[in-house]
Formats: structure tokens, sequence, C-alpha cells
């Protein structure tokens, strides 16, 4: 599904998080979270495709197990790699990743300082070269979609994908 709704990010400031709930509350799923500057960084997709996949093998989607587990891996590397790449495109580079996991759900989140609206080239043109990289993103996720900065300035595009079953 492609959308461009608001959707609220994984709790806290974004550094590792996960642990006890607070008492008389239920547990919620285990939510981690990562981050990465990369304002003014060089390479920011290859350094951005490496820190994400350190956090796959740190949650435990790889090495991969089976076929499954190989395939979900290698779509969320596909997707933070088009969302970065977008952003170097079209948006004078990215400000940061954050990755995050909730249960079998993983959300990449791509914060940059342009004002443009990302979408899907429609129609898709499978046999021309470039505008792929949206298309790509929707077919792959659960959900995605754009979130405004406060003052109007910047936006956060998010993806989330499911893990292997």
């Amino acid at each position: 599904m492609s959308t461009t709704r608001a959707c609220p990010p994984p709790d806290g400031p974004g550094r590792e998080q996960g642990g006890p709930a607070s008492a008389g509350s239920p547990a919620p799923a285990a939510r981690a979270a990562r981050r990465l500057r990369l304002v003014g960084v060089g390479g920011a997709v290859p350094l951005s495709r490496d820190f994400t996949r350190q956090a796959l093998y740190d949650w435990g989607w790889l090495p991969a197990a089976t076929a499954d587990h190989r395939a979900a891996a290698e779509d969320v590397l596909l997707v933070v790699s088009e969302l970065v790449t977008n952003a170097c495109l079209h948006a004078d580079g990215p400000e940061e990743l954050c990755v995050s996991r909730s249960g079998k759900v993983v959300r990449l989140e791509v914060s940059d300082l342009g004002a443009g609206t990302p979408a899907p080239r429609s129609p898709h043109r499978a046999g021309r070269p470039g505008g792929h990289g949206m298309f790509i993103v929707q077919r792959l996720c659960l959900d995605w979609g754009v979130t405004r900065q406060e003052g109007g300035v910047g936006k956060t595009v998010w993806a989330e994908l499911a893990g292997p079953s």
C-alpha cells in the first residue's frame, strides 16, 4: 500500500530501545531503533546500507537461515538504498537514517530538508531508465508515507517492511 499520510514514529528518541514494560501494563513488542547522521557524509547510500545490514545482523535477521529470510533482508536493504538515493537526488542529501524494528516489522525513516513529496511515477514505465525507486518501495513495503517536519522545512520518508514468517 502506498500513502502519504503521516504515521507516528517509533517511541523514544531513536537509540537502541526495548525492555520491560512498566508495572501493570502489558509488555509491548520489543522495539529497537538506531540512528545514523548523514549530514555532509560522502557515500551515504552504501554507508546507510552497511548500517542497516549491521542492525539486521544484531537483530537476528542475518545471517539468513532460509531463502525467505534472505529475501526479507534483501528487501530491507533495497528499500533503504532507494530512500537514501531519493534524498540524495531530490532533496540535497539525507539528514538522518533511522532503522527500527518492532516484532517482525522493520521501519526505515530517511529525513531530509527537501520540500518535494515522493511518489511512484504514474504510469510506471518498466522499460525506461530511472524513476523506479518509489515504485519499488510501494511494491515491497507493507506501508510507506511522508511526515512533514514542524515549521514546514523538511520531511521524513518512512517505510515499513515485514520480516520473514
